[in-house]
């Protein structure tokens, strides 16, 4: 097995983090609008990408295996493509390793994108929060206090126990 394969298995995970990259800038647009709609679909597209990432990133580490298994003779459970860089030839080499560098880059833009749609997500929330607690009537006083000017008022109240009996 050449390396061609996995190269184009590397391009096609580089295109679907590029589309989720891509689903995850209109989601900050989309946090900072507050549309929970358009926020709900976003999350579902995510999910779809997410769920064809997993599946071509199998793809990827079955053909890391089969590359492997080939060049060294033993198969690994997981194999990583700088594991395969080790076995490739030059040109293989090459190849694996711009996609890797693609990839890499992609990723990290996306983790960026995620921490920064996170932090206004929590943003939000505590303007969320903080406008309701506005908006709630402040609860009396739940500390013990000694009453003022309540002693012996009920003097002339019968009570419903008679304490002389």
């Amino acid at each position: 097995m050449s390396a061609e394969q996995l190269v184009s298995t590397l391009e096609k995970l580089h295109k679907l983090h590029i589309s989720l990259f891509d689903l995850s800038v209109k989601k900050t647009d989309i946090i900072k609008s507050g549309d929970m709609d358009k926020l709900d679909q976003s999350l579902k597209d995510e999910q779809k990408h997410i769920a064809a990432i997993n599946t071509i990133e199998a793809e990827r580490q079955k053909q890391a295996q089969k590359f492997l298994q080939i060049r060294q003779g033993s198969m690994q459970k997981s194999p990583t493509i700088s594991e395969c860089l080790q076995f490739a030839t030059m040109e293989e080499k090459e190849l694996l390793y711009n996609a890797q560098e693609k990839l890499i880059d992609i990723i990290q833009q996306l983790k960026e994108r995620n921490d920064l749609n996170q932090k206004l997500t929590y943003q939000s929330l505590q303007f969320v929060n903080m406008n309701l607690s506005l908006m709630q009537p402040q609860r009396d006083q739940a500390t013990y206090s000694r009453p003022t000017n309540n002693t012996k008022q009920h003097s002339g109240q019968r009570s419903m126990f008679d304490s002389k009996a």
